[in-house]
């Protein structure tokens, strides 16, 4: 199974390499009590986007520079893992942190 960011399609640039912190401690979050179905799984680039913004209080633009991607990558990574969040709140399911891949 592949994870993290890829191209759309046959054509296009493959994606720039984002700048994330160190790994987080924890990898997953369960409910009490949890409903089966599958996890809702959070890549490690939304989760530090969710923190930058939503923690560290800093503007998309600004996390955009820490992480080395564009305005609009924050704006998607925000959106993505929100939604992630938001299901595994809602719908009392395991959220599991993807851990992000070595160079």
């Amino acid at each position: 199974m592949m994870h993290g960011r890829r191209r759309r399609g046959r054509h296009g640039r493959l994606p720039m390499p984002v700048k994330v912190g160190k790994p987080s401690a924890a990898t997953a979050f369960q409910p009490e009590p949890m409903r089966p179905g599958d996890p809702v799984h959070l890549e490690f680039a939304e989760l530090e986007a969710i923190r930058l913004v939503d923690l560290e209080g800093m503007s998309q633009e600004e996390a955009g520079a820490a992480m080395g991607v564009s305005r609009g990558t924050i704006w998607r990574l925000l959106n993505g893992g929100r939604m992630k969040v938001a299901q595994a709140l809602t719908e009392g399911k395991r959220l599991e942190i993807l851990q992000p891949r070595e160079p």
